[in-house]
């Protein structure tokens, strides 16, 4: 998808540009300012959770609940509902219909995942084949940041506040739960609620990705800040601030690449936020590649 700047430029001619140029010009563009502000909120919730879904070893989750919702936003727009009502609802109806089937079934969760998230995506797609519900599929799979309407503005930042406040209440309860279930259960936590609550939160966090990324790129935010985080601390205070950081500054970068060269504004975030990673993989002073060659070379110190 392009974007409508309609100013693109080759790559190798950003070289040149100055830093203030390549900064305060696309500032200017309220609408893209907007976007920038808009997408670091998203970005924020996202990065938060991916934290504890890369603890939680998520990641299949996160792909199958961001898809399972695609026909509850065709519905909604059908029935003139708020999207994120029937994203929401379609997501959580995703997360009980794989308990119910990972409960009742012989089959594994992995495979369970995998048939319940194409099923709902296939669903999606054949609602906006037949229902008049004027849906842009495009807009859905791949986000459309900066076109977001102030109604959509207003239930993206409401979803973020939810999910930011369940966290700050209940953030202790699930991170324990994450890290150690069988500990949690011992001191008299709820497991089975905190499981429903994290995979709750989960849908509501596809959901305020939605405009953002898309169906289709929203798995990056909710995966890669944490994974890259990861990688740079073992103690999830850090953890999450470095997540958070990483996840701003990828949207920030991706919007205003998107501008200079009139590209997807969702494929660059999600692209920087990869760059970032594959940065931290390499770099990372006590887990990366190069440090863990490092340690095999380097003769113990006696």
């Amino acid at each position: 998808m392009s974007t409508p700047f309609g100013n693109a430029i080759p790559l190798v001619s950003l070289v040149p540009l100055s830093l203030g140029r390549w900064l305060l010009e696309p500032l200017q563009q309220g609408f893209l300012l907007r976007a920038l502000l808009l997408g670091s909120l998203v970005a924020v919730v996202c990065a938060v959770l991916s934290c504890y879904m890369t603890l939680k070893g998520w990641a299949l989750m996160g792909d199958a609940v961001s898809h399972a919702v695609l026909p509850g936003v065709v519905l909604a727009y059908a029935l003139g509902l708020p999207y994120a009502l029937g994203a929401f609802l379609f997501g959580v109806g995703s997360v009980g219909l794989m308990g119910w089937i990972r409960q009742h079934t012989r089959v594994k969760e992995d495979t369970v995942i995998g048939l319940v998230f194409t099923g709902f995506f296939a669903l999606g797609l054949v609602l906006i084949s037949r229902l008049p519900s004027g849906v842009d599929l495009s807009h859905i799979l791949f986000g459309n940041l900066l076109g977001i309407t102030d109604a959509d503005v207003a239930q993206t930042v409401a979803i973020s506040l939810v999910v930011l406040v369940l966290l700050l209440v209940r953030g202790r309860d699930l991170l324990l739960f994450c890290f150690d279930p069988g500990h949690a259960r011992s001191i008299g936590l709820r497991t089975g609620r905190l499981h429903y609550l994290l995979l709750t939160l989960l849908s509501l966090a596809a959901v305020a990705g939605l405009q953002a990324v898309g169906i289709l790129l929203v798995v990056a935010m909710l995966v890669t800040p944490g994974a890259t985080a990861y990688l740079l601390s073992d103690r999830f205070g850090p953890m999450t601030l470095l997540a958070v950081l990483s996840a701003v500054l990828a949207t920030f970068t991706g919007v205003l690449l998107s501008y200079w060269l009139d590209a997807s504004t969702a494929g660059c975030i999600v692209l920087v936020q990869t760059a970032l990673f594959l940065l931290a993989a390499v770099l990372a002073p006590r887990h990366g590649l190069l440090a863990r060659q490092h340690r095999r070379v380097s003769p113990p110190v006696r």
